[in-house]
């Protein structure tokens, strides 16, 4: 079984990597636990729990904010 970086998994989602990260510290849906490999702590993810992103952003997600317009100045 396939497993993915945090990294990775935000590409795959088609989501910047602060949008995903943003999406976990909110606790949007469930993140695999925090796991230490050597000195550096990693969240290993594995297709379920991509699909459980995936799932959340296409019921939440609509992209990028839109332009806001400026009002017209008066003459």
């Amino acid at each position: 079984m396939p497993t993915y970086s945090t990294v990775e998994v935000a590409e795959l989602v088609g989501v910047s990597w602060d949008t995903l990260s943003r999406w976990i510290r909110e606790k949007r849906f469930p993140v695999p636990p925090v796991q230490s490999i050597g000195r550096i702590q990693v969240r290993v993810w594995t297709e379920d729990d991509v699909k459980k992103v995936r799932n959340y952003k296409a019921d939440h997600y609509w992209g990028k904010g839109g332009r806001k317009t400026r009002k017209k100045r008066t003459k």
